[in-house]
């Protein structure tokens, strides 16, 4: 249904607004005006993870919380549910990977900035009795770091801010952004490819290695060219169309290589720049011949 991204300086009091934003969005679900459909809001964050705030004192520490969190995250967003991501998110690419995410399964978005001064955060993390403080390095480190929400880029919008002297929380704004927003559909940038089978190398390997054995038997001896017709498997089979020279087993097998290394990046990456690939033996026969044809 919908993804709520939290930012903010660390012990800018992150928590006590997601707190209030869910039962904001709670009891609207619960109200009996409400008519959409059936939803829960559930709240992700470090401590639900058990990442203690040691983690961020370095990189080598903070990188693999990250993908913990953006896992977790990406395993609970639902179509029925409204997620709450609760932690600093201070880097923008970071959040840019969320907004991602979140359109891939097409989710409404928004993003929630609770401001805090410096001054004041450090104030209220000295003053922690939680166990959960930062230590004034990594504090300090994290501050410096920050990279402010704009809502002037699109995975940051839309933004709401909340300075930390409000009493209340732009909830009216929030509720309608998450309900009534425009969804936007997936792009290029954030589609899931579909991934090669298994098999697809081995089929690759196999199929133009028959091509090439059957086509240096036929073109063997002979120089006059044509069409000459090669089963690939039972029931498959493919026209070459052969130059009117003597051909080598040498040449043949070089524009197999050459071939096959074109389409490896296909097999990794499920598609090619022309659209998808059909990894079949009678698809790969069919563009291997064409590609015989025009190289040889």
């Amino acid at each position: 249904m919908a993804l709520v991204t939290i930012s903010g300086y660390p012990s800018a009091g992150k928590s006590t607004r997601v707190a209030q934003i869910q039962a904001y969005l709670q009891q609207r679900l619960a109200a009996d005006d409400y008519a959409g459909p059936k939803l829960s809001v559930e709240v992700l964050s470090d401590d639900v993870l058990n990442l203690e705030r040691s983690v961020y004192n370095d990189s080598r520490s903070e990188k693999p919380a990250r993908g913990a969190l953006f896992t977790a995250m990406q395993r609970q967003m639902s179509t029925d549910k409204i997620l709450i991501v609760d932690s600093l998110n201070y880097i923008k690419g970071f959040r840019y990977q969320m907004y991602c995410a979140a359109r891939e399964m097409k989710l409404r978005v928004c993003t929630v900035h609770v401001v805090a001064a410096p001054d004041v955060c450090r104030e209220w993390n000295a003053n922690r009795k939680d166990g959960r403080t930062y230590s004034t390095e990594t504090f300090e480190n994290l501050i410096m770091r920050y990279e402010e929400p704009s809502s002037m880029v699109r995975w940051d919008s839309p933004l709401f801010s909340i300075l930390w002297l409000d009493t209340e929380i732009p909830g009216e704004q929030i509720w309608d952004a998450l309900t009534k927003g425009v969804v936007k559909p997936p792009n290029g940038a954030s589609l899931s490819v579909a991934k090669a089978p298994t098999d697809a190398l081995h089929t690759l390997e196999q199929t133009t290695a028959g091509i090439v054995s059957q086509l240096f038997s036929e073109a063997s001896g002979s120089s006059s060219g044509g069409k000459v017709v090669i089963a690939v498997s039972e029931g498959v089979k493919v026209d070459v169309t052969l130059p009117p020279r003597n051909i080598t087993l040498a040449e043949l097998q070089r524009l197999k290589r050459q071939f096959v290394t074109i389409h490896k990046k296909a097999i990794t990456l499920g598609s090619t720049e022309k659209g998808r690939m059909d990894w079949s033996e009678e698809s790969i026969g069919s563009k291997f011949s064409t590609f015989l044809g025009e190289h040889l």
